[in-house]
């Protein structure tokens, strides 16, 4: 069986043509790099407007049916971001743990890495990740969280999803 994986890129200037969108691109390469199960990517490109990006989440999770859902960008101070905002409205239960460990792996790098606020959450049959904007950071905190995710996946009921064990090793407790 196939995953189905949304790939939201929320940004008004890559949604306006006026940016090139990176983010989602470095996802499905991250994704593409650590999974050897089959999966497709569901891509979306929206504005920073937090009615739409519910909806746009609602409807990966209970239309489209994926298991796993990533965006990027939309979770830093400005006004205009909304992104963790918009995952809550349509989450059943959240799971903080995610934005904890990704942002204690950013501070690493760098010092604003406190005024990031990504969250996780659980709607239906898919867990909802929200990442950061830039590339590298998007690698760096994917790599982090995603030992985690194939595991809550499966206790979700969503598509059964397959790492390379030599890249990012997946857990998931035995028996």
């Amino acid at each position: 069986m196939t995953a189905k994986i949304g790939v939201v890129t929320v940004s008004d200037r890559a949604s306006a043509g006026t940016y090139e969108d990176k983010g989602g691109p470095a996802i499905a390469d991250v994704l593409g790099e650590i999974l050897t199960s089959p999966w497709e990517a569901v891509r979306r490109l929206v504005p920073d407007n937090a009615a739409l990006v519910s909806q746009t989440l609602q409807d990966l999770a209970d239309r489209d049916g994926c298991s796993l859902i990533f965006t990027t960008g939309g979770t830093g101070p400005s006004p205009r971001d909304v992104t963790p905002e918009a995952t809550e409205a349509v989450c059943e239960k959240m799971l903080p743990g995610f934005g904890e460990l990704m942002r204690e792996k950013s501070l690493a790098q760098v010092p604003t890495a406190i005024l990031s606020r990504q969250t996780a959450g659980i709607r239906g049959k898919a867990l909802i990740v929200n990442l950061p904007g830039k590339p590298q950071s998007i690698r760096l905190c994917m790599l982090a969280v995603f030992p985690a995710i194939p595991y809550c996946v499966d206790l979700i009921g969503g598509a059964r999803l397959e790492t390379d064990p030599s890249l990012c090793p997946a857990f998931r407790p035995p028996g």
